[in-house]
C-alpha cells in the first residue's frame, strides 16, 4: 500500500495522461473529463499553449524568493487588476491561502478602525477551505467536526438573504466585512441573485465594511465572465482565486481593492511559492487562452446545451429536483443522496461529483466539445434515469 495519509476517499483509478477532455487510465481506459480536477483543469489536459510555455518557463526559471522582485508575478498581476478592476494582488498557492490572507486582511482593516475584536459575516453552506480560520468560515459541520476549537470572529447568515445581514448590522458593531460565493460550489451550487449582490455592495459602502468575494471555484471565466460577480456590475474589495487561475499548476491569489488597499504592510504576510514564475506563467497563459480562444462565450454556450439537454433528458421524472448553473458550473439536484452515482459513472467512462449529498456536480473544462457536451448529457442522463429507477 502507498504511504498517502488516509485523507481522501480515493476511487480505485490511476490517470497515465490525457488530452482535451480526456484523461486514459493505466489499463487504457478512455474517460470524459465532466469534472475538470474540481474546476482546476480550465484549459483540459495536455494543451498544447499551456505545455508549451511551461516547458519554456522551466528551462529558464522555476523559483526565486519573494525578497527579489519577479517579473512572471509582475505581469500576472496587472492583468489580474486590469481584468478585475483591482488594485493589488498578493500571490499563494491555493484558495484556502488566498481566504486566509483575505481574512486576516479583514482583522487587520478592522483593527486599523478601531475595532477590538472583528468579526466578518459568513454564509450557510459556504466553503472556504481546511485551514483552522477558513474551515472556521466555512458552513459545514462535516468538515469542521473534530478540530474544535474553532476560530472565533465568524457570524453566520444564510445565504443569499439580504434582510438577515441587515439584522446583524444593525446589533453588532464588530462586523468589518462580509465574506462570501457568488455561486456556493461545495454547497451545491447555490446562485446568488445579482440584486443582492448590489445591496450587499451598498450596505458594505455605507458601513465601511469589506466586501470580499470568494471565487476560487466560480472565477476565471466559468461563468461567461471572468469573475461571477461581474455579472452584477459591482467591484469587490476583496476577491480570492485560485483552481482555475493555473489550469492545473498550483496559484491562489488574494486581489484587494478600494478601501482594502494598502491595509497590508511589508512583513504582515507572506508565501514562500506564491507568485513563483512558473505559476505565473501558467496563470498568463491560461488567460491569454480563455481570451483568445472565445472559451468565456463557449462557457456560456455549452453551459445551456448541457442543462437544456439534461432538463430535457430528464423531464417529468419527480426524482429530480433541480437542474441549475451558470456557464460550466452545473449541478443537477435530486431527492435524496445519490454519492454512489460517482462510482457507477466511473465505470461508465465518465468523471463527475457529488456535492451537498444530493448534487450532481459537473465543472468541466472550459475547452470542452459541442460532441462532448452531447456525451455528457447522454451519459448523465441515463445514470440518472436508472438511478432514480425511471
Amino acid at each position: 500500500m502507498p504511504h498517502l495519509m488516509n485523507t481522501y476517499g480515493r476511487l480505485p483509478v490511476a490517470f497515465t495522461h490525457g488530452e482535451g477532455c480526456r484523461l486514459v487510465d493505466e489499463q487504457g481506459k478512455s474517460y470524459l473529463d465532466a469534472l475538470g480536477g474540481i474546476a482546476v483543469n480550465t484549459l483540459g489536459h495536455n494543451h498544447p499553449r499551456l505545455v508549451q510555455a511551461l516547458a519554456a518557463q522551466v528551462g529558464r526559471l522555476i523559483h526565486v524568493s519573494n525578497i527579489y522582485r519577479v517579473a512572471e508575478a509582475e505581469a500576472a498581476s496587472d492583468r489580474l487588476a486590469a481584468l478585475s478592476r483591482m488594485d493589488e494582488v498578493f500571490f499563494c498557492n491555493s484558495g484556502c491561502e488566498a481566504n486566509e490572507a483575505a481574512i486576516k486582511l479583514a482583522r487587520m482593516y478592522g483593527h486599523q478602525q478601531g475595532v477590538d475584536q472583528p468579526a466578518i459575516i459568513v454564509m450557510e453552506h459556504a466553503f472556504h477551505g481546511r485551514t483552522l480560520a477558513t474551515l472556521s468560515a466555512t458552513g459545514n459541520r462535516k468538515v469542521q467536526a473534530g478540530f474544535e476549537p474553532l476560530v472565533a470572529g465568524f457570524v453566520r447568515v444564510p445565504f443569499d438573504d439580504f434582510a438577515a445581514i441587515e439584522q446583524v448590522a444593525a446589533h453588532n458593531p464588530n462586523i468589518v466585512a462580509v465574506l462570501f460565493e457568488p455561486i456556493q460550489g461545495e454547497g451545491g451550487i447555490n446562485i446568488a441573485h445579482q440584486d443582492y449582490l448590489r445591496a450587499l455592495r451598498k450596505l458594505c459602502d455605507e458601513r465601511k465594511w469589506l466586501f470580499m468575494v470568494d471565487e476560487v471555484q466560480c472565477g476565471i471565466g466559468r461563468t461567461g465572465t471572468w469573475f461571477a460577480h461581474q455579472h452584477a456590475g459591482i467591484v469587490p474589495d476583496v476577491m480570492t482565486l485560485a483552481k482555475g487561475l493555473g489550469s492545473g499548476v498550483p496559484i491562489g491569489a488574494c486581489l484587494a481593492a478600494g478601501r482594502a488597499t494598502g491595509v497590508f504592510k511589508p512583513g504582515n504576510h507572506g508565501s514562500t511559492f506564491g507568485g513563483n514564475p512558473l505559476a505565473c506563467v501558467a496563470a498568463l497563459t491560461t488567460l491569454d487562452v480563455i481570451e483568445s480562444d472565445g472559451l468565456m462565450a463557449r462557457a456560456v454556450a455549452l453551459g445551456d446545451a448541457i442543462r437544456g439537454g439534461l432538463r430535457q433528458a430528464l423531464a417529468g421524472n419527480p426524482g429530480v429536483v433541480d437542474i441549475r448553473g451558470d456557464g460550466l458550473m452545473i449541478g443537477v439536484e435530486l431527492d435524496r443522496p445519490c454519492g454512489e452515482l460517482v462510482k457507477q459513472a466511473l465505470a461508465a467512462g465518465l468523471l463527475i461529483n457529488v456535492t451537498a449529498d444530493k448534487v450532481v456536480r459537473l465543472l468541466p473544462p472550459l475547452v470542452m466539445s459541442d460532441a462532448e457536451a452531447a456525451e455528457l448529457v447522454a451519459s448523465l442522463g441515463k445514470l440518472i434515469k436508472d438511478f432514480l429507477g425511471a
